[in-house]
């Protein structure tokens, strides 16, 4: 078993995250871990699905991200759930269809993976939090990325070069635009994506930015958005009375994709209850596999 310490360093250096064994096997150590290495669990005391973790003294016991025990694997149960999730993503590959029964497994094993790295990250010292934040979402977009690629699709982040025309139609300028997500079949863009472990901050962004490329360019290529989740640990000023805040912002989620441009898919790992009960939200916002399990194929096709 992985000590702490041995979790952290392994986790710090993204070199150690190219392939998706290499997610799986480090969640599988995290979960093993999990079963006697905290200090203890803490229920949240708002939405009683998430808990939270905590660190034993040799890590200042550090209290982690909020978990949604929902989603969230088991070190009994996960190695059966990853060799399901391995078994979807070779049927895609091959243009099958997977077992409807089978999304729950993939939504947990997708959380799982990249949650067992966002949670070790949490045991870091507070000085490392900008350098921990950065590389949770960097391993998350590249997890993404490896998903999309494992089910057959060429996908890469990259700059696009947009061209800027002036009224008689000659390219006066060239903008460069990053994109978390090039989705490409036979060489020919069939997607565009941008990828964030939260829209706190950012939601403003993927909008403009779907609508800017498609004005400059002319094109109607497909703009989706992947979310990790939006919820975080509320301050409180009551030892192991933990809560959580919603980051999601719905009126302007609501306000861009009327008046701006929508999206052509926004996904989350972890959804929030109003995104499930809201009718506007619910028709936009979907979990993760239906990216994989039927948008994707509609995009290449």
């Amino acid at each position: 078993m992985m000590t702490i310490q041995q979790m952290t360093q392994h986790v710090i250096s993204k070199q150690n995250f190219k392939t998706l064994q290499e997610y799986e096997d480090f969640a599988l150590a995290f979960l093993d871990f999990v079963e006697g290495g905290l200090q203890a669990r803490i229920v949240c005391q708002n939405e009683v699905n998430y808990q939270f973790f905590q660190y034993k003294e040799d890590c200042g016991y550090n209290i982690s991200r909020p978990i949604n025990s929902d989603l969230f694997g088991t070190a009994e149960r996960f190695g059966d759930s990853v060799k399901i999730f391995n078994r979807v993503l070779t049927s895609l590959k091959s243009h099958q269809q997977p077992n409807d029964e089978t999304r729950t497994v993939f939504n947990s094993v997708v959380y799982t993976l990249q949650q067992s790295i966002g949670v070790i990250l949490d045991a870091l010292p507070a000085s490392s939090a900008n350098q921990a934040k950065k590389i949770n979402g960097d391993l998350f977009e590249r997890l993404i990325r490896l998903l999309v690629t494992g089910i057959g699709v060429d996908c890469s982040a990259g700059v696009l070069h947009v061209p800027v025309k002036d009224k008689s139609g000659h390219v006066i300028h060239k903008m460069n635009y990053q994109h978390d997500l090039i989705g490409k079949i036979n060489g020919e863009i069939k997607f565009l994506g941008s990828v964030k472990t939260s829209s706190k901050d950012r939601i403003d962004k993927i909008f403009v930015d779907k609508l800017l490329y498609s004005r400059f360019t002319g094109c109607t290529t497909p703009y989706i958005a992947v979310f990790l989740n939006d919820v975080q640990r509320a301050k409180s000023k009551t030892f192991g009375k933990q809560r959580v805040n919603s980051t999601f912002l719905a009126g302007h989620f609501k306000a861009y994709t009327m008046k701006l441009t929508p999206m052509d898919g926004v996904f989350y790992c972890d959804l929030r209850p109003n995104m499930k009960t809201d009718p506007f939200l619910s028709e936009q916002i979907h979990s993760i596999d239906q990216l994989f399990y039927d948008e994707i194929k509609r995009f290449v096709t």
